[in-house]
């Protein structure tokens, strides 16, 4: 019976795992149905997707990073009208910049937006393969080494092959902090669209797949160069756009990084802005949505005062830590003041409940009602 009780209770506490990944992860519109419901656009093709409907998703979830976007959007018209080279995965972008600025998040939300789940995607987190052994984590052991035979990877062959009409998403995360033998076994990949581990006793296809890198490389590079290009004397003496400037430091951190054979392989390499100062506004509403979608099942919904959305702006903005640097100024400032007054408060809500969080003399408090309701009240 105790064995019994114990895979109950690990059964129950899954359950309570994926519910609470729900409001994370899922879409909040029925995405795959708009899929469906799309119109072929008159050709033939093997995918089928709304390139329009992901262009807004990803237009309004990454903020301050138009041209990176815009490389995605045409990438995948070049998907959807299925021209791409069939021998090769369908696309292979390097997205490059400083920590906290939306890479990884770009293509968690792309998943989201193609399949419905942020975590429909294969993602492999380059900087747990640091020593050079840990190749066989993606090639697989060779003859005579243990598990040779199961031709066992960390790779999730389902993730990277996709459905019959939408394609698979493939995330290599931090790709500098890998060993350069794991990098390596990356070219046949890159080149071929096919992965044979080293026993033979397995192939991954990659050819119905769209893969991303991400890294950091040239991050402090690129900070000056954004600063360097707030300054209009700079600018005077400096030849070419901001942004020439920044693809031509990128271009040198990967040439020092990875042999010339491997960067020539990859398809595009976008460079990522640093946070700006105009979009912090944007990002608090963002993180604020999150909350609010978690909050949904206590049946509560906060909205901030200008007062404590200015205070969030100021403390929370640090381009060196980018978005990240926000999210936990809105816990520290939001979510564990309205947990304490929530628990505080001991009342179970019956129908949706709003609160306002304002900021008065360095204190975070929250009332009953809504913003217009005070607005309201002040013109009568």
């Amino acid at each position: 019976m105790p064995f019994l009780n114990d895979m109950l209770a690990d059964t129950q506490r899954r359950k309570l795992d994926t519910e609470a990944l729900r409001t994370e992860t899922l879409a909040a519109e029925d995405v795959v149905g708009a899929h469906r419901t799309s119109g072929s656009g008159g050709f033939v093709s093997r995918f089928r997707f709304d390139v329009d409907l992901i262009a807004h998703l990803l237009q309004r979830e990454i903020i301050g990073q138009p041209d990176a976007v815009t490389a995605v959007i045409d990438m995948l018209r070049i998907v959807r009208a299925d021209i791409a080279d069939p021998r090769r995965p369908l696309y292979t972008s390097l997205l490059l910049g400083p920590t906290g600025v939306g890479k990884t998040e770009l293509v968690r939300v792309l998943a989201r937006a193609i399949h419905g789940d942020a975590d429909a995607l294969c993602r492999v987190d380059m900087n747990t393969l640091s020593q050079e052994h840990y190749a066989a984590a993606i090639s697989g052991a060779p003859p005579g080494y243990v598990g040779s035979k199961e031709g066992r990877t960390i790779l999730d062959q389902e993730k990277i092959e996709g459905t019959s009409d939408k394609p698979g998403i493939v995330l290599f995360d931090e790709l500098e902090k890998a060993s350069p033998e794991v990098v390596l076994s990356l070219l046949n990949i890159f080149d071929n669209g096919i992965l044979t581990t080293a026993s033979g006793e397995r192939t991954y296809s990659f050819r119905n797949a769209i893969i991303f890198m991400t890294s950091n490389l040239g991050a402090e590079e690129l900070r000056r160069e954004a600063e360097a290009a707030e300054n209009p004397f700079h600018r005077l003496f400096q030849r070419g756009t901001h942004r020439e400037r920044a693809e031509a430091i990128a271009q040198k951190a990967l040439l020092k990084k990875f042999p010339p054979e491997f960067v020539n392989r990859i398809d595009h390499v976008d460079v990522f802005d640093w946070i700006d100062r105009a979009d912090v506004d944007t990002l608090i509403s963002l993180e604020l949505e999150k909350l609010n979608r978690r909050l949904a099942k206590h049946l509560c919904h906060i909205e901030l005062a200008p007062s404590l959305r200015d205070h969030i702006a100021q403390e929370g903005f640090d381009r060196q830590f980018g978005a990240r640097s926000l999210r936990r100024a809105v816990r520290r400032f939001v979510e564990i003041p309205f947990a304490r007054y929530f628990l505080g408060s001991g009342s179970v809500q019956e129908e949706l409940h709003p609160f306002v969080a304002e900021y008065r003399h360095g204190e975070v408090t929250f009332r009953s009602g809504t913003i217009q309701d005070r607005s309201e009240h002040v013109r009568n």
